[in-house]
């Protein structure tokens, strides 16, 4: 699912689980138990980037439908621990998007210090509310913390996605390099982050999230409840199982 190799000092993982990359849970427990793993790892830095033309198409909504309510139960406090183990890593974490991040892909994306996407390889945008669901409260909380506020509702509320150029613009991501110079330009990005100190780091990152930290302790809770409740209810799965046959179908 996830093959690890160590460039000088940093850590590149490779998201390889199906064409899609899609999250289901076992993909999510296997990604976070990287993360985990690399807090007390050697490495001063990680990349995390993806084989094929998908870096993450999100949840894995086929599943997700086949399984039913007691799978989302099951798959929900998963995808909340895939989030909390890459958005709150100490160390500097490097995205390398080398293709399409939709909707939960998007998001775990977004968890990183600097989003790097080559040029023209796909779209990256959060689709829920075309799937027919809303947003898990973490998973809200990066989106709120990744983008321009200007362009918060737009984002969450229609479902677009958008080309690398656009995605640029509006602040989906931070650089659009050609697609040759992905890796190495995600390497140079992670080297300048290991070269500085750890411990202040860390700490300077921290506070830069605390926000997100004190709206999850404060209200995390109380949102998570509604969310699994609107993704249980039997509208909600018939809505997933229509965009999974509409969009198949178009596949």
């Amino acid at each position: 699912m996830i093959e690890l190799r160590t460039v000088d000092d940093i850590a590149v993982l490779t998201m390889s689980h199906g064409k899609a990359n899609a999250l289901d849970i076992e993909f999510c427990e296997a990604l976070a138990r990287r993360f985990i793993d690399l807090r007390n790892a050697e490495a001063k830095a990680i990349v995390l980037t993806a084989q094929g033309k998908i870096f993450s198409a999100g949840v894995d909504l086929k599943r997700l439908s086949a399984g039913g309510a007691n799978y989302v139960r099951a798959f929900l406090p998963s995808l909340h621990k895939l989030y909390d183990a890459v958005f709150f890593h100490p160390k500097p974490v490097v995205m390398a998007i080398g293709g399409h991040a939709m909707a939960g892909g998007a998001v775990l994306a977004a968890c990183g210090d600097r989003r790097i996407m080559a040029r023209e390889a796909g779209r990256i945008g959060v689709t829920e509310m075309l799937v027919g669901v809303p947003f898990p409260a973490l998973a809200f909380e990066i989106v709120r913390f990744a983008v321009p506020p200007r362009h918060l509702a737009e984002f969450t509320l229609t479902g677009a996605t958008y080309p690398t150029d656009a995605a640029l613009s509006k602040g989906w991501i931070d650089e659009v390099v050609e697609p040759a110079e992905l890796m190495t330009r995600a390497l140079a990005a992670a080297r300048f982050y290991a070269a500085l100190s750890p411990m202040a780091f860390a700490q300077t990152k921290s506070q830069i999230r605390q926000g997100v930290s004190e709206r999850m302790a404060q209200s995390g809770a109380a949102t998570e409840k509604a969310v699994t409740a609107i993704w249980t209810q039997e509208a909600s799965l018939a809505r997933v199982a229509a965009y999974v046959a509409k969009t198949l179908s178009k596949a």
